[in-house]
């Protein structure tokens, strides 16, 4: 049975999150609840997706090439998503200023949530360490989590590839809706 995420850690600050203890999410276990504030000055929670799928993804920077590209490629399929009950939320520690910036400039159709203390990331298990020439940072893993109707983890993708995932994540929710042959 999986650990689950701790309830306590709650979004702060721009600094680091508090080191969570270390989650693991496995298809099946219930999706780690949130609510985030979003780039249209409103408050988002996983609870007003329930009865439909949800495609969380988390990235690590605002306009930056491959985080655009994953958003743009999100948003150019949104009608496909959402002709399949699916709604695509974007993550990142960014301000929801930032978020309000880079979804007008590309004209972005889904919703970019800021988790600036990242305690959401944390709960995901997608704030993770990395090092590059030697040195180690905390940085947010690209990741996506398709969560069903029920709030339940229904797929998961670890350190995406920016460009076809969104084609991969909707060929996966294609899948999980086709009609079974008995």
């Amino acid at each position: 049975m999986s650990e689950q995420p701790s309830a306590a850690l709650t979004p702060t600050s721009n600094s680091s999150p508090p080191t969570p203890p270390k989650v693991h999410l496995s298809i099946g276990d219930p999706a780690p609840l949130f609510a985030l504030p979003s780039d249209q000055s409103t408050q988002i929670s996983l609870d007003q997706y329930r009865g439909q799928f949800v495609a969380l993804y988390f990235y690590p920077k605002d306009d930056t090439p491959m985080c655009t590209l994953q958003a743009v490629d999100f948003s150019a399929r949104l009608a496909d998503f959402a002709a399949h009950n699916c709604a695509i939320l974007g993550v990142s520690r960014d301000p929801v200023k930032s978020h309000a910036k880079v979804r007008k400039k590309h004209a972005l159709g889904i919703p970019l949530l800021s988790d600036e203390g990242g305690a959401i990331a944390a709960l995901y298990g997608v704030w993770v360490q990395k090092s590059m020439y030697g040195k180690s940072y905390m940085t947010m893993e690209r990741s996506t989590f398709l969560i069903d109707p029920q709030g339940q983890v229904a797929a998961i993708w670890r350190k995406v590839e920016a460009p076809g995932h969104a084609d991969a994540v909707l060929e996966v929710l294609r899948a999980r809706l086709a009609p079974t042959k008995d």
